[in-house]
């Protein structure tokens, strides 16, 4: 099964553009149960009180595509500043665009596997019997930053392990180069498609 990647971001918005973002993880989530397929949101770091500035939105099963293609583009969030009460603004921005995970299998890892922490788990969705009475599943943990990572890909244990690690490193790797200047860059382009009247959801909290 296919693993869709969906990069979520804030760009370099103000507090309340993570506000949104943190709401648009959580329709996501709530879209995915709807549509039978399975989600894993893993944040750039760990987020405060008002959100993550980015995350990225794993999607698999039979719906993550048509999910996918629904909430890919800018999406406006409308509501009133709760951080800065007053503030007069009530459109809030943030961004959705598939990505693809660089290939690690050939690279030395640059994760210190001191810093990862492992879990185990009874891996879940689709597969069948083993996946449902077996704890094949892995959970990496990046403990410096916080991101989590899980992995039922394969009936091995030992290498969900490996794949976590690797998957691990891209997401980090991807996380870091989108939350520089990429990130400012994909906001700004969101931004220009908002003021053509392209966003693709509109959203009042």
């Amino acid at each position: 099964m296919v693993d869709i990647h969906l990069l979520t971001t804030s760009g370099n918005g103000p507090a309340e553009c993570r506000v949104a973002l943190k709401s648009l993880l959580s329709i996501l989530e709530k879209e995915a149960r709807g549509r039978g397929c399975e989600i894993e949101v893993t944040a750039s770091q760990a987020p405060d009180q008002h959100g993550p500035v980015s995350a990225i939105v794993t999607l698999r099963g039979a719906g993550a595509d048509s999910l996918a293609e629904d909430y890919c583009g800018s999406i406006r969030f409308i509501f009133k500043s709760k951080i800065r009460p007053g503030h007069k603004r009530q459109n809030w921005f943030v961004g959705v665009r598939r990505v693809e995970l660089a290939d690690t299998s050939n690279e030395t890892t640059t994760i210190h596997m001191n810093d990862i922490r492992f879990e185990t788990l009874r891996a879940g969705g689709p597969g069948g019997q083993h996946q449902n009475t077996t704890d094949s599943a892995v959970r990496a943990i990046h403990i410096p930053t916080g991101i989590t990572v899980t992995c039922r890909d394969e009936r091995s244990q030992h290498r969900n392990k490996a794949l976590s690690v690797r998957r691990l490193q891209a997401m980090l790797r991807l996380l870091a180069e989108r939350e520089s200047l990429n990130a400012k860059t994909a906001l700004f382009l969101a931004n220009k498609e908002l003021e053509r009247g392209n966003e693709v959801k509109v959203f009042r909290l």
